[in-house]
């Protein structure tokens, strides 16, 4: 029997989130211990609560994300309305997932960063930091990608 593509682009799409969450407390935990990137990868791609994301992307994001930290901040820092390091460390971890996907991962729909960092942050975040959230990378989209947010 052949698997519907679209229930297996679905899955792809499912899993691709359950990392972003993932990431989201990856990061989370790197602002708090300094622990290496390299450390917590291994620790989450060991817990039973990552077999449902999509481990590859899980793993780009959170080095990616660690490896270009300074890039993403100074991408945040003229879009943000305080010092990047007063953010809150879950809206921070959101908004360093969406400019790095702004910035590198350029196939995937602005929109799509957008609604995902929403989400994240609307199940996560502070009361209404969703929409702070919201903001700030629509803010990082038209300023990364110019092009496709006209």
């Amino acid at each position: 029997m052949t698997q519907d593509p679209g229930k297996k682009r679905n899955r792809g799409t499912r899993a691709r989130s359950v990392a972003r969450k993932l990431v989201m407390q990856a990061l989370y935990q790197w602002q708090m211990t300094g622990q290496s990137a390299a450390d917590i990868n291994l620790q989450f791609l060991a817990d039973e609560e990552s077999d449902g994301a999509d481990q590859e992307y899980f793993t780009e994001l959170l080095t990616g994300c660690v490896a270009s930290s300074e890039q993403i901040k100074a991408v945040l820092k003229p879009v943000v309305d305080r010092p990047v390091e007063q953010l809150d460390p879950v809206e921070l971890a959101i908004l360093m997932i969406g400019a790095y996907e702004l910035l590198k991962r350029t196939e995937i729909p602005y929109r799509v960063v957008i609604n995902e960092g929403v989400d994240l942050c609307k199940r996560f975040g502070a009361t209404d930091a969703h929409k702070y959230v919201n903001a700030v990378l629509d803010r990082a989209a038209r300023e990364i990608r110019t092009a496709e947010t006209k």
